[in-house]
């Protein structure tokens, strides 16, 4: 049977009808991100990529980070704090259910601080928790949190996510199949390939505006570009390629947000392994860096030079720059003082990241022209996280710390890059006692100021985030108040 023209019409106008609906109903994103996480559990790792795809997206805490940095309700909808400062009575959301269908309680709560702060605790951030002297379940809505000294950035530290809460009957199969209170379930993970969330039809907040989202994890930069310039992913968060960024800004078809992070990429520096636990010979490895010819070279210009262990957008940051200026006379003049004129060899090891990749090779090249020579390794992240994180097997590495507002990692001597001041711990724990805002503004400089002085780490540039996306997505993050891709209130435009 043949149709009139009449006919024919018709249905190309239903046809064409039924594809700008579908367009319009488009609830499903594709975002790709360069590294993947080892596992899947936030409260027993180190790897920022686990909180890059389940951050608010799986997990919740009882307080939570917003785009612009602030700290905000989560899982507990109030609280109140005594007198002393040292007890926080939290008042849990009702109605809040786990994934597996299971209610939200008190009891899970306790669950997890007390697994947090436990002695055999794999938590990678372990330090958050150790101020907490008591977890009391006092009804299925309340905890009560005792510390045993007041903290003012407790309501901070509990918005990490490594304070998630997660539900005791779930642990055992948590790095494989997380069970969280998001707005997305997990569902699948393609090892080597992706990570695929839906929607929780049984939100407690407000629903996510996406039906699906499907994190790929694509390591390589030429493969990067690839990918976003045939539109195979929807947006890639942390672009590895930022030469490319022009072409994308210049294609009506993309969106390019270049936002700020929490991350200070350091050449982190083993401070007990000789000759590098000598000052002198710190000084001169920061002395021989040349900060700006790295942020140019890894990161076309990307990047803010840093002196110091703290992120330039916040109001207590203390320029130090000038305290380790590129001076690589000076660097050769420190080394013959500290018995290396003719200079030393030592380990180099670079996980994947382009910054550290490529920064690298540049680094490399101006320790060599001082004397010290280096041997690179490139390391896969999870090699990194054993070998250094874990193992302090190394010399020099790259990496940037994108945990916000971490410089108490450096009270912390059993921490990797081994640095241990009984002045600056003092510091810190004068810091954590102190509510008085311009009191803690003064402490935060000094403990700048001394980790500068000391030449712990190699301190190079705030790491910059460019992510690039498809022009009609919607809601992503520009700036990285925390290592997360925060999906709950991304769509597209009709």
């Amino acid at each position: 049977m043949r149709l009139s023209k009449f006919g024919s019409g018709l249905i190309s106008i239903l046809a064409l009808t039924a594809s700008i609906g579908l367009a319009h109903a488009k609830s499903d994103i594709v975002v790709a991100m360069q590294l993947e996480p080892p596992h899947l559990d936030p409260t027993s790792a180190a790897a920022g990529a686990i909180d890059s795809v389940l951050y608010s997206n799986v997990f919740e805490g009882l307080t939570r980070f917003g785009p612009d940095g602030s700290v905000n309700p989560g899982l507990a909808e109030s609280w109140t704090i005594s007198e002393d400062g040292k007890t926080y009575s939290f008042k849990l959301r009702p109605d809040v259910k786990f994934h597996d269908g299971t209610d939200l309680t008190a009891d899970d709560v306790k669950f997890s601080l007390d697994r947090a702060r436990a002695d055999d605790s794999a938590n990678a951030q372990k330090a958050l928790f150790s101020g907490i002297e008591s977890v009391e379940v006092v009804d299925p809505l309340t905890v009560k949190v005792t510390l045993s000294a007041p903290n003012g950035s407790f309501l901070f530290n509990m918005a990490w996510g490594d304070a998630v809460i997660v539900a005791p009957e779930t642990i055992a199969d948590i790095k494989s199949n997380p069970v969280g209170t998001g707005a997305f379930k997990f569902s699948n993970w393609v090892q080597g390939d992706r990570i695929e969330l839906e929607k929780n039809a049984d939100y407690w907040g407000e629903p996510a505006k996406l039906d699906k989202a499907t994190f790929k994890f694509i390591s390589d930069p030429t493969a990067a570009f690839a990918a976003v310039m045939a539109e195979d992913v929807n947006a890639f968060v942390g672009f590895p390629a930022p030469e490319n960024l022009p072409q994308f800004e210049a294609d009506p078809r993309f969106q390019v947000l270049v936002g700020s992070t929490e991350g200070e990429t350091i050449l982190s520096t083993n401070n007990k392994l000789p000759p590098l636990d000598d000052l002198n010979v710190r000084k001169a490895i920061a002395h021989a860096i040349d900060r700006q010819a790295i942020i140019d070279g890894a990161m076309f210009g990307y990047g803010t030079p840093i002196g110091t262990h703290f992120a330039p957008h916040n109001p207590d940051y203390v320029d130090l720059t000038a305290n380790s200026a590129y001076d690589p006379e000076l660097s050769k003049k420190l080394l013959a003082e500290a018995g290396h004129a003719d200079g030393f060899k030592t380990t180099l090891k670079l996980p994947p990241p382009s910054y550290a990749r490529r920064g690298g090779e540049i680094i490399a090249a101006q320790l060599r022209a001082v004397g010290i020579e280096t041997e690179i390794s490139n390391l896969e992240w999870a090699q990194w996280l054993e070998q250094v994180f874990k193992g302090k097997d190394y010399g020099l590495t790259i990496v940037s710390h994108t945990e916000p507002m971490d410089i108490g990692i450096y009270a912390r001597p059993d921490y990797y890059f081994q640095y241990d001041s009984a002045d600056f711990q003092k510091i810190f724990e004068d810091l954590t006692r102190e509510n008085d805002p311009e009191k803690r503004s003064d402490l935060l400089k000094q403990a700048q100021e001394m980790i500068s002085n000391d030449y712990v780490n190699g301190y190079l540039f705030q790491l910059a985030f460019p992510t690039v996306a498809n022009a009609k997505v919607k809601g992503l993050w520009e700036n990285q108040p925390t290592q997360a891709t925060d999906l709950t209130g991304v769509y597209w435009e009709d």
